[in-house]
């Protein structure tokens, strides 16, 4: 990565630039044309609210308030009434990435210069993320359509009220301010909706998941062919041709990554078992695991288009100089986007469950009962299965849609949302049950490598076996496993063997 600071624009942003931002701290500043430009905007939205232009969350009140007139002497506190009348969220904080994520995703959707808010305001967002100031912002309480309920958090620390962390520990927002030397704003008009009005708590946290969940499936490509190693099956199913008849990009690229990874394997060589087909679970890999790379690739597109468009609403068009009213909040195109690849890695943890009782099964192995070393007196991987298919259980119920589960809300103008925020929390928790459920498959892979004995490993499998080894001895006695499956769970979600 880059430590050079990136210039940000309101376009082009990319997935990976916005995880190097909030993952390695990646330094950002403000292209100076584009705040010229966003100061123009602003004093558009003056000019239109002294020739009377009735504003939404300007001169005019938000929600079921929207016919109530805001007077300009109470700009300041009516904005400061309405972050906290918004502050109404719930439940654990987000984890700081997560609160840097969100403030990156509306830092880049001001940039689009649609909003009409104060510069400083913008500016501000800058600073929280450069200096590593992140809002306690609670998960609970947004219903996809803006995250009003949670985002508002944001708004109260730079205000200077409400809590932070900063430097690894949680204190008073104006601790924090006085530790960097900087003031809390004071907000104006308009400020206080384009603060909660955003849908970046679902959005900054889905951009994140996104980048971590390519990764993920190519680790399980790995931990595929080493668990196809330690079946002794076939790799017909890999084959190019076979493959890019189909015609299915997901699927070529996850063939085309197995076969490296497994290059120089001994499965390469051999003939094909006498069982001629391998249980689907190991048979349809490339199939399963393609359209999730395939389904990724159509979120990922949405989410760039969403960080580089507008949300807001009312939407200012400069060169007509006009603010209309519109729906440019609504996001349940990536809403449901996500809720396919909630189901899809459902699909990876089903097949990685099956291939693990596979690998414990001598009837499509060859080799002992539970992959025993010692049968009638070590019990090896006998009972562990109750754990990885109880998590996967979990998943099942995690996977289920939600986007059509809403209320109409304040005073029934709200009658519409896709609770977007529960999605990604509930994506957040499959992946972590998912790290766990490959790393147990892991576990039974090297140790079925183990029992065959002086087989010859792939490029790309020697390096995940030689991971588990560095952490988890061959399974030569009885013994807890609930240590081990930690450490293969940390194993499948770093990066460091995947070279």
């Amino acid at each position: 990565m880059s430590d050079q600071t990136l210039i940000l624009t309101g376009e082009g942003l990319t997935i990976e630039e916005f995880n190097q931002i909030v993952r390695e701290n990646r330094n950002i500043e403000i292209d100076s044309a584009k705040y010229e430009e966003l100061k123009e905007t602003r004093q558009l939205v003056f000019d239109l609210a002294d020739e009377g232009v009735p504003i939404y969350g300007f001169t005019v009140g938000v929600g079921w308030n929207k016919d109530q007139r805001v007077f300009s002497k109470y700009f300041a506190e009516y904005n400061r009434n309405l972050i906290y009348a918004h502050c109404v969220a719930s439940g654990d904080p987000m984890p700081e990435k997560y609160v840097r994520g969100a403030m990156l995703a509306r830092l880049a959707t001001f940039l689009v210069g649609k909003t009409g808010v104060q510069p400083e305001l913008i500016n501000m967002y800058k600073e929280f993320i450069n200096r590593g100031i992140h809002p306690v912002l609670p998960w609970d309480g947004s219903v996809g359509q803006a995250d009003i309920a949670t985002m508002s958090h944001i708004g109260l620390a730079m205000i200077g009220e409400g809590d932070v962390f900063y430097k690894n520990e949680r204190m008073p927002a104006m601790q924090a301010f006085e530790a960097e030397g900087i003031e809390p704003i004071e907000l104006g008009p308009k400020d206080g909706l384009a603060i909660v009005s955003t849908n970046a708590q679902a959005a900054g946290t889905g951009c994140l998941l996104l980048w971590e969940m390519e990764r993920l499936v190519t680790k399980a490509n790995v931990l595929y062919g080493l668990a196809l190693e330690g079946l002794n099956g076939n790799m017909t199913p890999l084959n190019e041709k076979v493959n890019a008849v189909k015609n299915l990009k997901g699927q070529i690229r996850c063939s085309k990554d197995i076969r490296g990874f497994m290059k120089g394997s001994y499965l390469e060589t051999k003939d094909i078992t006498k069982s001629l087909q391998d249980p689907l679970s190991y048979r349809d890999v490339v199939a399963v695991h393609g359209a999730v790379y395939d389904s990724i690739d159509y979120v990922w597109g949405m989410m760039e288009n969403h960080l580089n468009t507008t949300e807001d609403n009312p939407c200012i068009l400069q060169d007509e100089r006009k603010i209309i009213s519109c729906a440019n909040f609504e996001v349940t195109n990536w809403a449901l986007g996500f809720e396919m690849l909630a189901l899809a890695l459902g699909h990876v943890s089903k097949m990685s469950c099956y291939r693990t009782i596979k690998l414990s099964n001598p009837s499509f192995t060859g080799l002992s009962r539970f992959l025993t070393p010692n049968e009638g007196v070590v019990q090896a991987f006998q009972t562990i299965q109750k754990n990885f298919t109880a998590l996967d259980a979990e998943i099942r119920q995690l996977a289920n849609p939600s986007t059509l589960d809403f209320y109409s809300v304040a005073g029934e103008i709200e009658d519409h949302a896709n609770n977007s925020v529960q999605i990604m929390k509930r994506i957040d928790h499959i992946m972590k049950n998912l790290y766990i459920i490959l790393g147990q498959e892991l576990l039974h892979a090297a140790q079925a490598i183990d029992l065959r004995e002086d087989i010859t490993l792939g490029n790309g499998t020697q390096k995940l076996y030689n991971a588990i080894r560095a952490e988890v001895p061959f399974l030569d006695a009885d013994r807890p496993l609930t240590f081990d499956i930690e450490k293969a769970a940390r194993i499948m979600q770093s990066d460091d063997w995947l070279i």
